[in-house]
């Protein structure tokens, strides 16, 4: 059979089921992994679901693909994303695959997949794609078993953080996969948790499970005020990312988050290296500094981030898109349920309610992510010719992952996404003013690439 090559992207593997992400094309890159895996004296894999329909043949087809290329599986079953990967440590494989489609439309579904503790990512990626193309695939005989871990990772977390005091909250998981445990755990650890949309349902009736998009969080901020609650949490697709609105129903965006989460980690980790990306407000930087930690930015998506940790031994590292990874007192993959008990950890240690504690952070004037859209692998030909024929004066600029343009007063950033065809750009400025100024800049170098762009700022 041929398979698309587009659906093998930079840090996952993503597309739509009918057409792309075929069950027959999942269980070829099962034996293509396996082949992989193997070689690299990797035999068993664990694997688990998210709550999309699609979901339950793909990890069928999976396990199918991942015997037939000589491997041993152990299934977690329906479980957020960030339990698989707890599974890989706990159960000593290293080795694992996820079928998630995170916060993609209903359609899509995809593959998070590490070996031997390595998030597979881009030429990783790309070559199951040749192995699969060029039939260099292994045959064998492989087992399969199902193992319930989900007991073991709440068990684990309920021991490790520990409230003040309790506190009242909601919890979003916009119908995804969170919900299978978000409850539980939070009321063990002491909260009385309002639901919302925790019976997981892979048509996302309610709203779309991602909480880096405001309009997400709509019925989260009227849960907050119509129940005076102390704090919300909004899960995406399959867990691995939240979103934190406090008690007047504000969003604190991740990257506000992570001073509060490097305090926390600095007190008991003095010196410590913290990662960020380049979507993140240059402020974090200044605090990190200020509280005698090393900051460092690197580039966005979990796995460049996670293969930074391993390489630098950072403490903690954090995404504007809201993936957060702790490896104080944790493992060092991205995991929201887990983080979102460290917030809630730290808030119960103030008297004061969540809005004092937030307010308390340095802020700026700044844009949530903006997105320009183009055909599928326009905006990389894009993004490439915008660096090379773009001049910024008095600016220093990054390249690490699109361009970051760092004035006196303020940054913007273009870069192209990983997951979809698309720009994401984002502005910060200490005052509107100086915001308007940089968003001209950008407007006018933009529009000498392509005229023809509708810019969405």
């Amino acid at each position: 059979m041929t398979i698309s090559k587009d659906i093998f992207r930079a840090y996952d593997i993503r597309g739509i089921v009918e057409t792309a992400l075929t069950p027959d094309a999942v269980e070829l890159i099962g034996q293509a992994f396996a082949t992989e895996a193997l070689s690299q004296d990797q035999k068993t894999v664990v694997i688990g679901r998210d709550g999309r329909l699609s979901s339950p043949e793909l990890a069928t087809r999976l396990s199918k693909g991942l015997r037939a290329g000589g491997c041993d599986v152990i299934d977690v079953g329906m479980v957020p994303t960030p339990v698989l990967y707890y599974a890989t440590h706990k159960l000593k494989t290293g080795t694992g695959i996820m079928v998630t489609g995170s916060h993609n439309p209903p359609q899509y579904n995809g593959l998070k997949m590490l070996i031997a503790g390595n998030t597979l990512h881009g030429d990783g990626i790309q070559a199951l794609y040749q192995s699969i193309v060029e039939d260099r695939l292994n045959k064998g005989e492989g087992t399969h078993k199902e193992h319930n871990i989900l007991p073991d990772y709440l068990d684990t977390i309920v021991n490790d953080i520990k409230l003040s005091r309790p506190l009242n909250i909601a919890v979003d998981c916009g119908n995804g996969v969170a919900g299978v445990c978000a409850t539980e755990l939070f009321t063990r650890l002491g909260c009385k948790v309002t639901e919302l949309f925790c019976d997981v349902d892979g048509n996302f009736p309610n709203h779309h499970p991602d909480p880096s998009r405001p309009e997400n969080l709509a019925d989260l901020q009227q849960a907050i005020k119509d129940n005076a609650l102390d704090i919300g949490l909004a899960f995406d697709g399959d867990g691995d990312r939240v979103g934190i609105l406090d008690d007047k129903a504000r969003i604190l965006w991740a990257d506000r988050q992570m001073m509060l989460y490097a305090a926390d980690v600095l007190k008991r980790k003095p010196g410590a290296q913290i990662i960020f990306d380049i979507k993140s407000t240059s402020n974090l930087e200044t605090v990190i500094r200020n509280l005698g930690g090393v900051p460092l930015m690197w580039k966005t998506g979990h796995s460049f981030i996670k293969a930074k940790m391993k390489e630098t031994g950072a403490e903690l590292a954090g995404e504007m898109s809201g993936h957060i990874f702790f490896k104080e007192r944790w493992f060092g993959f991205d995991d929201g349920l887990y983080s979102a008990a460290r917030m809630l950890e730290i808030v119960s240690q103030y008297d004061e309610p969540s809005s004092v504690i937030f307010d308390t952070l340095p802020d700026s004037v700044n844009t949530p992510e903006l997105q320009i859209h183009f055909d599928e692998g326009e905006h990389y030909k894009f993004m490439h010719k915008f660096i090379d024929e773009s001049i910024f004066e008095d600016a220093t600029t990054n390249t690490i992952d699109g361009i970051r343009v760092n004035f006196n007063d303020g940054w913007g950033l273009v870069r192209p996404s990983n997951t979809t065809p698309c720009l994401v750009l984002r502005f910060e400025a200490n005052d509107e003013t100086n915001l308007s100024r940089i968003q001209n800049v950008f407007r006018e170098k933009l529009l000498a690439i392509d005229s023809s762009l509708e810019l969405p700022f």
